[in-house]
Order: C-alpha cells, then sequence, then structure tokens
C-alpha cells in the first residue's frame, strides 16, 4: 500500500495524501502547493507520506512493547 501511495504522491500528489490522510489541513496544503506547482505537490506529498509511514511504525513498535 506504501508503493502505491508514493507513486500516486508523485503523479498525482493530492490524491496520494488523501489515501494517508483523509480530509485534512494537510491535503488541503498539498492541494494548494500542487495548484502553485505539480513539483511542490509531488514533493510535499512524499514527505507527508513518509512522515505518516513513520508515525504509524511508531505507533506499531509501541503497543508491540505494550505488556498486555
Amino acid at each position: 500500500m506504501q508503493l502505491l501511495r508514493i507513486i500516486l504522491a508523485v503523479f498525482l500528489p493530492p490524491v496520494g495524501v488523501f489515501l494517508a490522510y483523509g480530509f485534512s489541513p494537510t491535503l488541503l496544503i498539498n492541494i494548494l502547493l500542487t495548484l502553485l506547482g505539480w513539483v511542490p505537490g509531488s514533493i510535499h506529498a512524499i514527505w507527508a507520506i513518509a512522515k505518516h509511514e513513520e508515525k504509524m511504525a511508531l505507533r506499531r513498535n509501541e503497543e508491540a512493547i505494550r505488556p498486555s
């Protein structure tokens, strides 16, 4: 799923961000950046998706460490 998001982030930046964040301020920022130019939108989308994946990995690790 992450590969699909990254590919979409390159070609259709708002779609990639939407798949990661849904309707959020991050999506609105990405839409505005994409309207300013495809390159800024793509850079932001790749960065945002990478940060989202990083946060999700940290959350999974914290849940695995917590005793039941």
